[in-house]
């Protein structure tokens, strides 16, 4: 079996435990409705609805056990059968860290029926959930067997990733200067994390660098793009030779993370964003950057971690030259999109009708051309310069993003900090909180693999290269 995580919203996260620790300190449980996503090497279980089993139809409700009448699954099963989904059983501890005989011998009961009422293999789960805030469960086989989940992760304003067991290794030499400033927790939350990077080359490449050097176990890359003389003073460690060989900037950045020997595994994809194993790869991680200008890749990568209930670090960088020699702004921004929240969408950093026109730009030039000149589009420009300071700044806003969620650190809570704006050329540095959900992300969260994936009719899986 492949490892199996789950993830679930901080927002689910509150509501189940609303439902599971009640006033009067007895047991409840409830039904976690999943979507799917599988890669080569993972299958995450993703949240897509909680059912709340109503406490006055438990036959028996105490501090250590809870009964209740599996009709009530009925309705879900079916649903969940008919979309693929995985059925999810929640319940709370109180300072008792681990699955107890009761929950044993409910499990081994309750399960396997699932397997032959779904009709497939694909596994389900158990989680707990305790009162401390942490969270751990497991998967229970056709067979009765139980496999502990790799992972029970819950997505916010803050990240807590919960391993099925931390890390006993000591901490390396190259990895203690991490551990001496936010922790071994988090040094070890770090080296277990699967990170996609979606553009290596001007925020990418000094994005992949940090996320390298901060020792996370394993980075998947990805860019259709070779290095080109022009890329070569804004792409840390490409050479002249790379431009002249024309090498791929996901190798590139493979090279120089395997030539430092700090133990990051790098999976590369020399492929845009719109391929459907593309996808799938980065579906199948825990933290998604995106490093790209094109505005309808920016939308997918949004939309992808809605599906999957990623959290999404969103790069922009734009300097403006006046056409003689000089600038008029140079400004960059990281956004933070927890999934439920507001989108790069909701937050006007591109309106729809610029989706739709950058996919015509991409798939259709002539048609796109067309539509400019008659007036239906007015251009949409994805061409800036950019130069490696003003990159390697924002690089650094972002990584650092994803160690202040992971280990809170600000005096503020990070709900104030959802969108970091810089601007060198006005003087200008400040955040923003979050906004209201997004009503063109917020119903897709936890619908995870469909056909076509992410409902874009171009992943299909004819598409596959």
């Amino acid at each position: 079996m492949l490892p199996v995580s789950l993830s679930m919203t901080s927002a689910q996260r509150e509501a189940l435990a609303q439902h599971v620790f009640p006033p009067d300190g007895c047991e409840a449980v409830a039904i976690a409705l999943c979507g799917r996503s599988y890669s080569g090497s993972r299958h995450r279980l993703v949240v897509r609805r909680i059912e709340r089993i109503p406490y006055e139809a438990c036959a028996v409700r105490a501090p250590d056990r809870v009964t209740w009448s599996t009709d009530l699954l009925v309705p879900w099963i079916h649903e969940a059968s008919r979309n693929g989904w995985a059925i999810v059983k929640v319940h709370g501890h109180r300072g008792y860290d681990q699955f107890s005989s009761i929950d044993d011998m409910s499990d081994a009961r309750l399960f396997p029926p699932l397997y032959s009422w779904t009709e497939s293999n694909a596994p389900h789960a158990s989680i707990i959930l305790m009162d401390n805030g942490r969270a751990f469960g497991r998967v229970v086989t056709e067979t009765a067997e139980f496999v502990p989940l790799e992972s029970v992760n819950i997505v916010g304003d803050d990240l807590c990733f919960n391993p099925y067991r931390s890390n006993e290794h000591p901490v390396p030499a190259f990895g203690e200067r991490i551990a001496q400033s936010f922790g071994k927790g988090t040094f070890e939350q770090l080296r277990r994390l699967r990170v996609a990077v979606v553009g290596a080359s001007g925020t990418g490449s000094p994005v992949i660098e940090q996320l390298a050097r901060n020792c996370v176990g394993t980075l998947v890359l990805v860019d259709p793009d070779v290095v080109e003389e022009k890329n070569l003073n804004r792409i840390l460690n490409a050479t002249m030779e790379d431009a002249r060989s024309c090498r791929p900037k996901v190798h590139v950045a493979a090279r120089a993370v395997q030539a430092m020997g700090l133990g990051t595994h790098v999976e590369t994809h020399v492929s845009s964003l719109f391929n459907v194993e593309t996808v799938k790869a980065v579906a199948g991680c825990d933290v998604v950057f995106g490093c790209m200008d094109s505005i309808d890749g920016r939308f997918l990568l949004n939309k992808l971690a809605s599906f999957y209930v990623l959290p999404y670090i969103d790069l922009g960088v734009k300097l403006e030259a006046d056409g003689h020699g000089g600038v008029n702004q140079v400004a960059a921004s990281v956004h933070y999109i927890k999934p439920g929240g507001s989108s790069l969408i909701s937050r006007h950093v591109f309106s729809l009708e610029q989706v739709r026109a950058a996919g015509l730009r991409r798939t259709d030039p002539a048609r796109y051309e067309q539509e400019v000149e008659e007036g239906y589009i007015r251009g949409v420009q994805e061409d800036r310069p950019a130069v490696v300071q003003l990159n390697s700044l924002i690089a650094s806003l972002a990584v650092n993003e994803l160690l202040a969620r992971l280990h809170p650190y600000r005096l503020d809570p990070n709900s104030d900090f959802a969108v970091t704006r810089v601007s060198l050329s006005h003087g200008i540095w400040h955040h923003e909180p979050d906004g209201p959900p997004c009503p063109v992300m917020a119903r897709h969260v936890g619908r995870g693999d469909t056909s076509p994936l992410l409902d874009w009719a171009e992943l299909s899986a004819h598409t596959a290269q």
